[in-house]
């Protein structure tokens, strides 16, 4: 204790005296110079003074040490038993324990009595004692437990620190930890949220062709079907199930329940999907929650976005909304088309509005654009040009797949001076500026997040299913999953517009160019909206002759290609999963993604390669796998037929085990042994 009061002593000495020997320097030195200038008698008084100046301060010096000692010394010991009181009766059950070996060293009367283990309490760990405790989060520097900790019927909120000593060179840590007894507030508070309003629309969103052209009798069964599929489902849940439209309904319910319909993954999509018209056309709903909103409109606003969400990305699917996410649940159906051209013709006059008001048009697709984003720009700029509206597409610097469709482009004599990378286009915007994002609605996947943010007016024109995170706010959003492409989009917009013949052949090869990638040569995803606006680009002059030649491969791309093919395995008797360590092109790999689905049997193929510090991933699907549901676990997207991601700070090995464990997950085959990877 000695050691220590003198240790404190000496830093606030330090702290806080004065530089004494500084001031007896310089009466020293006047000393010195009176002693120069002959007055030696003067000198000696000088001297003497200064001799009992310094002494008198010593003697005060000591004084004040032995006072400092003396306070210093009751004020800790007084702390030292104040501690040692209120370790001794802490109102809060107490346990001092070795956090590495988890040896309990000592604790108070309240802990023994929440354990229950009085005999041999000092013989065992406190993992024995309290099997949910952890205690990293003390080495971790943390004052509070992360979780609340359970001992038997209670709960604790348990807070401690850690003390480090060195004793004999060797280091001894020791925890302490108080246990506030918690359980009152947290079974209030988990009353508070299992009984929590939730509300859920329900849409039966094929109604028109499933159910509406049926014969009478035909339609009161089915009807009838799904009513009583309806009514089974939500039965247990006690809450309140309304019809609000011959095909919405709105059902509310407390949270407690919400946790069983997400275990069973919402069964209702399943049930509906049995009833199925004589033309074979089988019901489809869509399920829109609201959860985690202070009032009734905040959650019916969040089960509206809900709906909306999973009607884009394809329906026949359950969306969850709270105040900062969606979450997704089945849709792993293929789409089907359920367009009219209703929407269509109201969504080319809102576009032309648009247009018009507009001081400029600027067209940015997706990174990396592909042929179905320039095409789609082209078709945008076409509609501005008839307008007289100056217009510019946004092309990225760096290459990319549609390099040789963009110099194509820049080659005709109305689009000198139309391309611009993303710094000239920033420059050149302003207020009145629209924005037109094509074949992608995701903020963070656009070419230039800065030109976004910049514009006020921004359209959206999509065919991909809508993700988490998509534009908000946009001024049009012609948003149709059910389209094989942008391009696809744009021409309807097009055919509202302007004549067939105002197209220039080659914004109409660009286009077709960019319809005949996402169907794959109209092999994929077509419908009859597909060939309309095919026809339409034919019209004017979408030579596919000429078009063919934008999907032509060197030599060394081919080989390339069919490495690729080769490196393919089979995880699953109709999955080829091909996993490269070198890098490859982008269409390349797209290519032979492709390509693997030509080979008998085989319904879905995934190809990774690596590409800097990221792993590129392309799938493809012709079969049941909604490969965009698989993809999206990954962190990409895309569509149930064609999806692909890119995902960081990942090995192809790693990304290509995390892709078998999200199939295993999406096929949910417990009941079966996962398949040797061949």
């Amino acid at each position: 204790m000695g050691n220590e009061v003198c240790a404190v002593y000496q830093k606030l000495t330090r702290m806080l005296a004065p530089r004494i020997g500084l001031y007896f320097a310089v009466l020293l030195a006047f000393c010195g110079v009176t002693g120069l200038l002959g007055r030696w008698d003067a000198a000696a008084v000088e001297l003497a003074a200064t001799a009992a100046l310094f002494v008198a301060y010593l003697a005060d010096r000591l004084r004040r040490r032995k006072a400092a000692n003396r306070y210093l010394k009751e004020l800790l010991d007084s702390m030292d038993q104040a501690t040692r009181d209120g370790t001794l009766n802490c109102p809060l059950p107490l346990v001092i324990f070795r956090p590495e070996t988890d040896e309990v060293v000592w604790s108070n009367e309240r802990f023994l009595r929440i354990t229950g283990d009085r005999e041999g309490l000092f013989d065992t760990k406190l993992a024995d004692l309290a099997p949910a405790f952890d205690s990293r989060w003390l080495l971790e520097g943390k004052t509070e437990c992360p979780e609340e900790v359970a001992l038997g019927d209670r709960r604790y909120q348990v807070f401690g620190d850690v003390v480090r000593s060195a004793a004999g060179g060797d280091e001894t840590v020791l925890a302490t930890t108080y246990w506030l007894d918690v359980t009152d507030l947290a079974d209030t508070r988990d009353i508070y949220h299992a009984t929590r309003p939730v509300l859920a629309l329900l849409l039966l969103d094929n109604y028109e062709d499933a159910i509406n052209g049926q014969d009478e009798n035909i339609r009161s069964a089915m009807l009838s079907q799904i009513s009583q599929r309806l009514s089974q489902w939500v039965e247990d849940s006690k809450g309140i199930f309304l019809r609000l439209d011959r095909d919405r309904f709105l059902f509310l319910f407390e949270e407690q329940y919400l946790a069983g319909f997400k275990a069973e993954k919402f069964s209702l999509l399943d049930s509906v999907r049995e009833v199925v018209n004589p033309a074979g056309i089988a019901a489809t709903m869509s399920i829109g929650i609201g959860v985690d909103g202070d009032t009734f409109d905040e959650l019916y606003r969040f089960a509206n976005l809900s709906v909306e969400m999973a009607l884009s990305r394809g329906g026949d699917q359950a969306v969850i909304k709270n105040r900062f996410t969606f979450e997704f649940y089945g849709g792993r159906s293929k789409e089907a088309e359920r367009r009219t051209k209703v929407k269509s013709r109201v969504m080319a006059s809102a576009m032309g509005e648009l247009v018009a008001d507009a001081s400029q048009v600027l067209v940015m697709g997706h990174k990396s654009p592909d042929m179905d984003a320039v095409g789609a720009a082209v078709g945008v700029c076409a509609i501005a040009r008839m307008k007289g509206i100056p217009h510019y597409i946004v092309r990225p610097t760096g290459s990319t797949p549609a390099d040789e469709l963009y110099d194509r482009v820049a080659r005709l004599p109305q689009y000198e001076g139309v391309l611009l990378d993303p710094q000239e286009a920033m420059v050149r915007a302003d207020s009145q500026s629209l924005l037109v994002v094509v074949d992608t609605n995701r903020p963070e996947q656009v070419q230039d997040r800065e030109l976004l943010a910049s514009c006020n007016k921004v359209a959206v024109i999509d065919h991909h299913r809508r993700a988490a995170t998509y534009i908000e706010g946009a001024a049009l959003n012609f948003h149709e999953p059910y389209a094989s492409s942008a391009c696809e989009l744009v021409a309807e917009l097009i055919a509202y517009l302007m004549e067939p013949t105002d197209l220039l052949p080659g914004e109409a090869q660009a286009m077709m160019a960019g319809l005949m990638l996402d169907t794959k040569n109209f092999t994929m995803r077509t419908g009859g909206r597909t060939f309309e606006a095919a026809a339409m680009l034919r019209r004017a002059g979408g030579d596919t002759g000429e078009v063919r030649k934008l999907f032509q491969t060197d030599f060394h791309d081919t080989v390339a290609k069919y490495g690729v093919i080769q490196a393919a395995r089979l995880y699953r008797p109709d999955i080829a999963i091909a996993a490269v360590d070198a890098a490859v092109g982008r269409v390349t790999a797209a290519q032979a993604a492709d390509e693997l689905l030509n080979i008998a049997g085989i319904s879905a193929s995934f190809v990774l390669y690596p590409d800097g510090d990221r792993v590129v991933l392309s799938a493809r699907s012709i079969g049941a796998t909604n490969v965009q549901v698989v993809v999206e676990a990954l962190g990409g997207g895309g569509n149930a037929a064609a999806a692909g991601a890119q995902i960081p700070g990942r090995t192809v090995d790693e990304v290509r085990r995390e892709l078998t464990a999200v199939l295993d997950s999406y096929f949910d085959d417990n009941d079966q042994e996962k398949p040797d990877e061949t």
